[in-house]
């Protein structure tokens, strides 16, 4: 099965296998460099850079098709018609995101509304600039045998979760449907307990578990994508420092226009470009997983639905934010009297698909 990204990664310096709190961001500069060296990079020919602002996204985790669009924009030149000469480092197990992000390894991150919130509360200041994902892929897994029609139904049931979930979806489920914490498992990301258990139900991604139960467990497990049912905190968003957004919003602008463009191209377009790139930075990623990846992002609306197909890809909205924010302090994840709207801005996005198509 195949490594899978974290969305907490950003903040908490860590993978969906482990789950720790939070420590100050006291890293030295040279320690900074360290982690970010042993990742693999992918960047633009040399031709012609003088003249282009150098900058480098951190994704938060190994290359697949969940980062096409990005990598899109550097195979096709579309950062480089923005005056952008653009590095991706892939992220990791042992990369600490926001650490890289506030040290200025990086210039962007790919990250996650819980993280940006948590950091507000934290006092680091950074902020979400686009949303490039409507939908959180997270999934709960079903057994056919169960009969299971919607997440109501596995109300009472044995869930496998990881530790993680508990600020993130867990409390979501508890709120909308009842869920209490007694159904939880132990999740350590094997698929084994699952598929002995035709009783259980199992937390995945659902470009990831769901091929990976094909393989490994011979039938099509039931797929409930939490966003379908009100889960809806954006993801694979960008971050960046306040300061970036306050001194150059003009770069900050041509990434995000940038990387928007790239994900229509690698969604609507051919993706072969971004797909090479992808797996020369990540040679463990199959042609079957990049495919599989691509086809559920387009038929779940992952990428475009919602504002997204009127306001483009990017979109962003202050009723989402709210909404996510409220049910989080409502199962007493965050202060209910934080400020929340410093984690992100709507300055760079909402201008519409066409705006992205030409």
């Amino acid at each position: 099965m195949s490594q899978l990204p974290d969305p907490l990664q950003g903040l908490f310096g860590m993978n969906r296998r482990r789950f720790i709190q939070y420590g100050a961001l006291t890293v030295g500069s040279s320690i900074l460099a360290a982690c970010a060296s042993k990742q693999q990079t992918t960047q633009p020919a040399a031709s012609g850079t003088s003249e282009l602002v150098k900058l480098t996204y951190g994704t938060n985790w190994f290359a697949q098709a969940e980062h096409g669009g990005f990598y899109q924009a550097v195979a096709t030149g579309i950062y480089r018609d923005h005056g952008l000469d653009v590095t991706i480092k892939m992220g990791g197990p042992q990369v600490n995101g926001t650490q890289l992000l506030m040290g200025g390894a990086i210039d962007f991150f790919m990250g996650y509304p819980t993280a940006a919130i948590k950091a507000v509360q934290e006092g680091i200041p950074k902020v979400t600039v686009a949303a490039i994902f409507q939908k959180d892929p997270q999934v709960l897994l079903a057994h056919p045998e169960s009969g299971a029609k919607s997440l109501a139904d596995l109300k009472g049931k044995p869930i496998f979760v990881s530790s993680e979930s508990s600020i993130t979806f867990w409390p979501f489920l508890k709120a909308k449907f009842g869920y209490t914490d007694d159904q939880k498992r132990p999740y350590n990301f094997n698929p084994a307990p699952f598929l002995a258990d035709k009783s259980s139900a199992q937390q995945g991604y659902l470009s990831s578990e769901p091929l990976a139960i094909q393989k490994q467990g011979g039938f099509d497990p039931l797929v409930f994508l939490l966003a379908d049912s009100g889960y809806d905190p954006y993801s694979t968003t960008i971050e960046c420092k306040q300061e970036l957004v306050e001194q150059k919003p003009d770069i900050v602008q041509r990434f995000v226009d940038a990387s928007i463009k790239g994900w229509y191209s690698y969604l609507e377009g051919d993706p072969a470009p971004a797909n090479e790139l992808i797996k020369k930075d990540n040679p463990e990623m199959t042609d079957e997983q990049i495919k599989y990846g691509i086809d559920k992002m387009k038929e779940y609306g992952i990428v475009i639905s919602g504002d997204a197909e009127a306001k483009g890809i990017g979109a962003m909205t202050d009723q989402r934010w709210k909404s996510f924010f409220d049910t989080m302090a409502g199962e007493g994840i965050f202060d209910r009297n934080l400020d929340y709207r410093k984690a992100y801005t709507l300055q760079f996005v909402n201008k519409g698909p066409d705006a992205y198509k030409s």
